[in-house]
């Protein structure tokens, strides 16, 4: 039987496919994946980031736990340490800005490493290979080096965004570490065709693949990673890192029209996912026309309405009550087809967003499927001296101002857009995927689930079709969506089309099982370089 893998990055899905190849599993393909988009990806993902993943077994014939590994406050930080230098919220909803940039940018701003103890739980439980194995096209790449690609060359021209944020040229600059990788002799960056190594980056792995990923909580590299963090301020100590657990808890699911959609629990994505698909119900959508004005204004109201108790209520579960029964229940569904149908206006509240991140969706010979989403937001700029990865920046998430779900306290997770998703028919997979774009994650995974089921589209169409969002007052269309559609719906609800045909609006990566034949068939978003793999 055939496997098949979609991933943003062509070199990392050509290493989860050798490993397929070569009679790895689906959780061997994806950790094999996810080492290389550590590597060559830098400011999306690595090993001072962290990971949420929804599997599927093919010996049990049962959806996983989903392990979460989520990024956490170090013991250092205290709720109401960054309330008098706020400077204001990030109108885009992702995070708030601070004096000096010191939740986005520098040791500040990061949190506890996960993606260590997540990787190690994944691997505990279903790998087959060797770290040795899994590790080996990564520290290849890491010490012969890669060809710099089109888009991670533009990426590190671009210059700092119109809403303050740090570029990711600007990332360069934290640390004398990241200048010595990323940075030409003469201060300039890696254009498209040249070949980037990271021989540091080797180093690690080579002592990940010797003592396993626990090293980086517990070992040579915890020592050396928490030395650091201590001699530059950071609010992560050394007992954080030994003493953090990844979590294994049962998924959020949903029934649509027959359909069971299995995805991630707070702080994640999952929830809001289902209460969207519960308010949508059993309306026949398909009969208002792929993205017509009536669809996209019917589809919009109802992901606007999920995020308003999203907003409102989601957090880190093992620090607030987070009332997911009633968020995801039929009961919250039909209050809010009420206020839809009425006309009623809908207040979202203040916009949770986040950013960065990457995504592997695999399926193996056997049936194995995997749904795994990656990310160190988008980067503190931090590395530490002679390890060749970045930290992740998710300290900018939290709220700065105390009382809130989402307030800053210590080894308290923040919420985050991240959604692997599975859809299955008579319990079996029909579809895994996922996404990396933030919380626009959750409602372009929706749309390529509708576009497949609802519209009997092909996967890659379902994926390369033109997406939509609405988080807030606005339903934003990327361009392939006409103006005269647009405007339709804008006597409604206020719409934008963003500057962006392919991409802007999360990038998804998604496999199809075909419920009688078992054939795969992938797609890779357009919006990046991705690519899918069938694997004979």
């Amino acid at each position: 039987m055939p496997s098949m893998i979609s991933a943003p990055q062509p070199l990392a899905v050509e290493a989860g496919a050798r490993m397929l190849a070569s009679g790895g599993n689906a959780y061997d393909a994806a950790i094999t994946c996810v080492a290389v988009q550590w590597l060559i990806d830098p400011h999306s993902c690595g090993a001072g980031g962290y990971m949420v993943m929804a599997s599927f077994s093919a010996e049990s014939g049962q959806p996983n736990p989903v392990i979460d590994a989520p990024a956490v406050a170090g013991s250092g930080v205290s709720e109401d340490m960054w309330q008098d230098i706020v400077i204001r919220a990030n109108p885009e909803g992702w995070g708030y800005f601070l004096e000096g940039k010191v939740n986005e940018d520098g040791y500040q701003s990061i949190c506890v490493p996960g993606i260590g103890r997540g990787l190690g739980l994944v691997h505990q439980r279903w790998a087959s290979r060797g770290w040795d194995e899994l590790l080996a096209p990564a520290i290849r790449l890491a010490e012969e080096g890669w060809v710099v690609g089109a888009l991670q060359a533009a990426r590190w021209k671009e210059p700092p965004s119109f809403y303050e944020g740090s570029s990711g040229r600007q990332k360069l600059e934290v640390t004398p570490s990241a200048q010595r990788i990323y940075l030409k002799p003469d201060g300039s960056t890696y254009e498209m065709h040249e070949t980037l190594t990271n021989p540091d980056y080797a180093t690690t792995l080579r002592r990940i693949a010797e003592a396993g990923p626990d090293d980086l909580h517990e070992g040579q590299l915890a020592e050396t990673m928490a030395a650091d963090l201590a001699a530059n301020g950071s609010w992560v100590t050394a007992d954080d890192l030994a003493s953090y657990q990844a979590r294994s808890e049962e998924p959020v699911t949903a029934t649509y029209k027959g359909y069971t959609v299995v995805s991630n629990q707070p702080p994640h994505g999952g929830p809001t996912l289902a209460a969207i698909f519960n308010i949508l119900g059993d309306e026949d959508l398909a009969s208002l026309g792929h993205n017509s004005p009536d669809y996209i204004l019917r589809v919009s109201l109802a992901m606007k309405a999920a995020f308003a108790d999203r907003n409102r209520h989601l957090a880190d579960g093992q620090f607030e009550e987070v009332p997911l029964e009633w968020m995801t229940s039929a009961e919250r569904a039909a209050e809010w087809r009420e206020v839809i149908s009425s006309g009623q206006p809908i207040d979202v509240g203040r916009e949770q967003a986040d950013s960065g991140t990457t995504h592997v969706s695999v399926v193996d010979a056997s049936g194995n499927c995997v749904s795994l989403t990656h990310s160190l937001g988008t980067s503190s700029g931090v590395i530490t001296d002679g390890l060749g990865f970045m930290y992740n920046n998710s300290m900018v998430n939290f709220d700065p101002f105390p009382g809130n779900p989402n307030s800053i306290a210590p080894r308290k997770g923040r919420t985050t857009g991240m959604t692997p998703t599975m859809v299955l028919r008579d319990e079996r997979p029909v579809l895994v995927l996922g996404a990396p774009g933030a919380t626009r994650i959750i409602t372009s995974v929706l749309q390529v689930i509708l576009n497949h089921l609802e519209f009997g589209m092909s996967i890659t169409d379902a994926v390369h079709a033109p997406r939509f969002d609405c988080q807030g007052d606005l339903i934003k269309c990327q361009r392939r969506i006409p103006e005269y559609v647009c405007e339709e719906v804008r006597k409604s609800h206020p719409v934008i089309r963003i500057p962006r045909s392919h991409g802007g609006l999360a990038l998804v990566h998604a496999v199809a099982i075909d419920p009688v034949s078992g054939d795969l068939t992938g797609a890779a978003d357009t919006g990046a370089d991705g690519m899918a793999l069938l694997v004979p």
